[in-house]
Protein backbone atom coordinates (compact mmCIF):
# COMPACT_ATOMS: atom_id res chain seq x y z
CA UNK A 1 0.00 0.00 0.00
CA UNK A 2 1.94 3.51 -1.40
CA UNK A 3 0.91 6.12 0.89
CA UNK A 4 -0.16 8.77 -1.84
CA UNK A 5 -2.60 8.11 -4.39
CA UNK A 6 -2.52 6.22 -7.92
CA UNK A 7 0.16 3.31 -6.69
CA UNK A 8 3.22 2.63 -7.26
CA UNK A 9 3.63 4.61 -10.85
CA UNK A 10 2.01 7.60 -9.79
CA UNK A 11 4.51 10.26 -9.60
CA UNK A 12 4.57 11.30 -6.10
CA UNK A 13 5.64 7.26 -4.70
CA UNK A 14 7.57 6.77 -7.98
CA UNK A 15 9.66 9.89 -6.02
CA UNK A 16 9.52 8.41 -2.74
CA UNK A 17 10.54 4.85 -3.78
CA UNK A 18 13.70 6.56 -5.71
CA UNK A 19 14.03 8.34 -2.47
CA UNK A 20 14.38 5.59 -0.34
CA UNK A 21 16.80 3.08 -3.31
CA UNK A 22 19.34 5.88 -2.84
CA UNK A 23 19.12 6.19 0.77
CA UNK A 24 19.69 1.97 0.91
CA UNK A 25 22.41 2.30 -1.92
CA UNK A 26 23.85 4.79 0.53
CA UNK A 27 23.36 2.86 3.58
CA UNK A 28 25.17 0.23 1.97
CA UNK A 29 28.52 2.15 0.76
CA UNK A 30 28.42 3.98 4.03
CA UNK A 31 31.95 2.30 5.50
CA UNK A 32 33.51 2.64 1.74
CA UNK A 33 36.12 5.51 0.30
CA UNK A 34 34.52 8.57 -0.80
CA UNK A 35 33.51 8.58 -4.35
CA UNK A 36 30.73 10.59 -6.49
CA UNK A 37 28.51 7.86 -7.07
CA UNK A 38 28.12 7.27 -2.71
CA UNK A 39 28.13 10.90 -2.65
CA UNK A 40 25.30 11.22 -5.21
CA UNK A 41 23.21 8.51 -3.54
CA UNK A 42 23.12 10.26 0.51
CA UNK A 43 22.62 13.74 -2.15
CA UNK A 44 19.74 12.67 -3.55
CA UNK A 45 17.66 10.34 -1.00
CA UNK A 46 17.20 13.72 0.31
CA UNK A 47 16.98 15.83 -2.27
CA UNK A 48 14.30 13.50 -4.06
CA UNK A 49 11.98 14.03 -0.45
CA UNK A 50 12.44 18.32 -1.33
CA UNK A 51 11.33 17.02 -5.04
CA UNK A 52 8.51 15.08 -3.48
CA UNK A 53 7.63 17.77 -0.98
CA UNK A 54 7.40 19.78 -3.96
CA UNK A 55 5.06 18.02 -5.89
CA UNK A 56 2.43 17.53 -3.53
CA UNK A 57 2.00 21.38 -2.73
CA UNK A 58 4.09 20.78 0.74
CA UNK A 59 5.31 24.34 2.62
CA UNK A 60 7.61 26.18 0.70
CA UNK A 61 9.99 26.00 3.93
CA UNK A 62 9.60 21.85 4.14
CA UNK A 63 11.44 21.92 0.20
CA UNK A 64 13.75 24.61 1.84
CA UNK A 65 14.67 22.79 4.39
CA UNK A 66 14.98 19.48 2.81
CA UNK A 67 16.80 21.18 -0.36
CA UNK A 68 19.41 22.37 2.30
CA UNK A 69 19.73 19.20 4.31
CA UNK A 70 20.89 17.71 1.03
CA UNK A 71 23.26 20.00 0.26
CA UNK A 72 25.08 19.31 3.64
CA UNK A 73 24.74 16.01 2.91
CA UNK A 74 27.12 16.84 -0.33
CA UNK A 75 29.37 18.19 1.80
CA UNK A 76 29.40 15.55 4.51
CA UNK A 77 30.10 12.65 1.73
CA UNK A 78 33.18 14.43 1.66
CA UNK A 79 36.40 13.74 3.68
CA UNK A 80 38.42 17.05 5.35
CA UNK A 81 37.46 20.37 7.59
CA UNK A 82 36.21 22.19 4.95
CA UNK A 83 33.23 19.73 3.93
CA UNK A 84 32.79 19.34 7.42
CA UNK A 85 32.20 23.22 8.32
CA UNK A 86 30.19 23.16 4.74
CA UNK A 87 27.99 20.26 6.14
CA UNK A 88 27.73 22.26 9.24
CA UNK A 89 26.65 25.40 7.53
CA UNK A 90 23.85 23.56 5.51
CA UNK A 91 22.34 22.02 8.46
CA UNK A 92 22.44 24.92 10.41
CA UNK A 93 20.50 26.99 7.96
CA UNK A 94 17.96 23.94 7.40
CA UNK A 95 17.41 23.92 11.26
CA UNK A 96 16.50 27.35 11.83
CA UNK A 97 14.55 26.76 8.37
CA UNK A 98 12.63 24.13 10.53
CA UNK A 99 12.14 26.26 13.43
CA UNK A 100 10.66 28.52 11.34
CA UNK A 101 8.49 26.72 9.87
CA UNK A 102 7.28 24.20 13.16
CA UNK A 103 6.52 27.57 15.00
CA UNK A 104 3.86 28.57 12.03
CA UNK A 105 2.60 25.08 12.38
CA UNK A 106 2.79 24.99 15.97
CA UNK A 107 0.66 26.53 19.03
CA UNK A 108 3.46 28.66 20.45
CA UNK A 109 6.15 28.23 22.86
CA UNK A 110 3.83 28.70 25.75
CA UNK A 111 2.10 25.15 25.32
CA UNK A 112 5.48 23.44 26.46
CA UNK A 113 4.97 24.53 29.68
CA UNK A 114 1.09 24.21 29.75
CA UNK A 115 1.56 20.63 28.89
CA UNK A 116 3.80 18.57 31.43
CA UNK A 117 4.86 15.85 28.58
CA UNK A 118 5.73 18.54 26.13
CA UNK A 119 7.32 20.28 29.24
CA UNK A 120 9.55 16.93 29.98
CA UNK A 121 10.46 16.36 26.62
CA UNK A 122 11.88 19.78 26.14
CA UNK A 123 13.68 19.54 29.30
CA UNK A 124 14.99 16.04 28.14
CA UNK A 125 16.28 18.17 24.73
CA UNK A 126 18.11 20.51 26.47
CA UNK A 127 19.81 18.54 28.75
CA UNK A 128 21.07 15.78 26.04
CA UNK A 129 22.53 19.29 23.88
CA UNK A 130 24.52 20.73 27.11
CA UNK A 131 25.83 17.58 27.54
CA UNK A 132 26.41 17.12 24.20
CA UNK A 133 28.22 20.14 23.81
CA UNK A 134 30.14 19.89 27.26
CA UNK A 135 31.19 16.48 25.99
CA UNK A 136 32.44 18.25 22.36
CA UNK A 137 33.92 21.55 24.05
CA UNK A 138 37.39 19.91 25.57
CA UNK A 139 37.71 17.44 22.02
CA UNK A 140 37.31 20.00 19.18
CA UNK A 141 39.90 22.24 17.54
CA UNK A 142 39.52 26.01 18.85
CA UNK A 143 38.25 26.79 15.30
CA UNK A 144 35.27 24.36 15.67
CA UNK A 145 33.82 25.47 18.74
CA UNK A 146 31.71 28.34 18.07
CA UNK A 147 29.84 26.76 15.04
CA UNK A 148 29.35 23.59 16.91
CA UNK A 149 27.67 25.87 19.81
CA UNK A 150 25.85 27.39 16.97
CA UNK A 151 24.52 24.18 15.43
CA UNK A 152 24.10 22.46 18.92
CA UNK A 153 21.38 25.75 19.97
CA UNK A 154 19.94 25.02 16.51
CA UNK A 155 18.83 21.84 16.55
CA UNK A 156 17.90 22.65 20.00
CA UNK A 157 15.63 24.80 18.87
CA UNK A 158 13.96 22.57 16.15
CA UNK A 159 13.36 20.39 18.79
CA UNK A 160 11.38 22.51 20.81
CA UNK A 161 10.00 24.36 18.31
CA UNK A 162 8.68 20.91 16.84
CA UNK A 163 6.93 20.18 20.46
CA UNK A 164 4.63 23.17 19.90
CA UNK A 165 3.15 21.52 16.58
CA UNK A 166 1.35 18.77 19.05
CA UNK A 167 2.27 16.29 16.21
CA UNK A 168 3.17 12.98 16.67
CA UNK A 169 5.27 12.79 13.23
CA UNK A 170 7.29 16.48 13.87
CA UNK A 171 8.03 15.44 17.33
CA UNK A 172 9.52 11.73 16.52
CA UNK A 173 11.11 13.20 13.30
CA UNK A 174 12.88 16.04 15.17
CA UNK A 175 14.11 13.26 18.04
CA UNK A 176 15.17 10.97 15.54
CA UNK A 177 17.48 14.36 13.87
CA UNK A 178 18.78 15.07 17.41
CA UNK A 179 19.79 11.17 18.03
CA UNK A 180 21.22 11.19 14.68
CA UNK A 181 23.06 14.57 15.07
CA UNK A 182 24.07 13.03 19.18
CA UNK A 183 25.65 9.80 17.46
CA UNK A 184 27.43 11.46 14.46
CA UNK A 185 29.21 13.62 17.03
CA UNK A 186 30.29 10.90 19.09
CA UNK A 187 31.37 8.84 15.97
CA UNK A 188 32.98 12.13 14.30
CA UNK A 189 35.05 13.55 17.76
CA UNK A 190 34.53 10.96 21.03
CA UNK A 191 35.36 7.48 19.68
CA UNK A 192 39.25 6.42 18.56
CA UNK A 193 39.71 6.52 15.14
CA UNK A 194 40.92 2.73 14.78
CA UNK A 195 37.07 2.11 17.20
CA UNK A 196 35.52 -1.24 15.84
CA UNK A 197 32.18 0.83 16.68
CA UNK A 198 32.81 3.29 13.76
CA UNK A 199 31.08 0.65 11.12
CA UNK A 200 27.80 0.68 13.12
CA UNK A 201 27.89 4.31 13.99
CA UNK A 202 28.04 5.65 10.43
CA UNK A 203 24.93 2.99 9.36
CA UNK A 204 23.03 4.15 12.68
CA UNK A 205 23.39 8.00 11.45
CA UNK A 206 22.46 7.31 8.83
CA UNK A 207 19.09 5.24 9.20
CA UNK A 208 17.69 7.78 12.11
CA UNK A 209 19.04 10.67 9.98
CA UNK A 210 16.74 9.51 6.84
CA UNK A 211 14.22 8.23 9.10
CA UNK A 212 13.66 11.62 10.50
CA UNK A 213 13.65 13.49 7.30
CA UNK A 214 11.36 10.96 5.94
CA UNK A 215 9.34 11.28 8.89
CA UNK A 216 8.97 15.08 8.89
CA UNK A 217 8.07 14.81 5.54
CA UNK A 218 5.23 12.95 5.72
CA UNK A 219 4.12 14.41 8.87
CA UNK A 220 3.23 17.52 6.57
CA UNK A 221 2.37 15.63 3.51
CA UNK A 222 -0.28 13.17 4.96
CA UNK A 223 -1.86 15.38 7.02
Amino acid sequence: MMPFPGGIDANANATLIFSLVAAVIYAFTSGMPPTLARSAAKTIAVAMLAVLAGMQGGPTLLIAALALSAVGDAFLSRDGEKAFLGGLGSFLLAHIVYVVLFLRSGEGMGVLGAEPWRGAIAVAMAVFAVVMLAALWRRVGPGLRIPIACYVVAILAMGMAALTTGSAWLIGGALLFMASDGLLAVEKFLVAAISPHRTWMRLGIWALYYAAQLTITLGFLLR
